[in-house]
């Protein structure tokens, strides 16, 4: 809350949801987390280990807060392959088990869910900012395509 000229101006954070797609966008995903989790002071497990409050000062842009006070990263990943996310998963910073997963199945099958999953992330943040993403490979690279556009069910779309 800031004060202005005797006014109280609530702020609210703006919030980023980043999609990673395909074996390159999730390997590139999940080194932009180790960065973002250092520049934070969170840990591997979510945990704030940091030594500034100026670290905490914009954490919500990136992340959402569980009630046990770790923060996990606001990302939805998509492969159809699953070993690449099942790397990222199970290494240091697959701790918040917070990934969408589609096993050997076409893209055009799987948009709707993933559609689905980034919509519910976004409909959870307040004053959501934008969509960051990283993606790769020819066949998640024309799922993502397939998704642009779509109706989001109020008229508009979700793009």
């Amino acid at each position: 809350m800031l004060e202005h000229c005797g006014i109280f101006l609530v702020v609210k954070m703006k919030e980023i949801l980043h999609v990673q797609g395909g074996q390159c966008g999730i390997q590139i995903g999940a080194k932009f987390w180790e960065v973002v989790c250092d520049e934070h002071g969170i840990d591997a497990t979510g945990r704030y280990i940091g030594k500034s409050d100026l670290q905490l000062e914009r954490v919500n842009v990136y992340y959402n807060e569980a009630s046990c006070g770790r923060f996990v990263p606001r990302a939805v990943l998509m492969d159809l392959e699953p070993g690449t996310m099942d790397s990222v998963r199970t290494g240091p910073y697959g701790a918040g088990k917070n990934w969408a997963k589609g096993h050997y199945t076409e893209g055009a099958e799987l948009i709707d869910s993933v559609l689905d999953v980034v919509r519910k992330e976004a409909e959870n943040c307040d004053c959501l900012q934008g969509i960051h993403g990283s993606r790769g490979g020819e066949k998640e690279s024309s799922m993502v395509e397939c998704g642009e556009g779509e109706d989001n069910g109020d008229g508009g779309t979700f793009e």
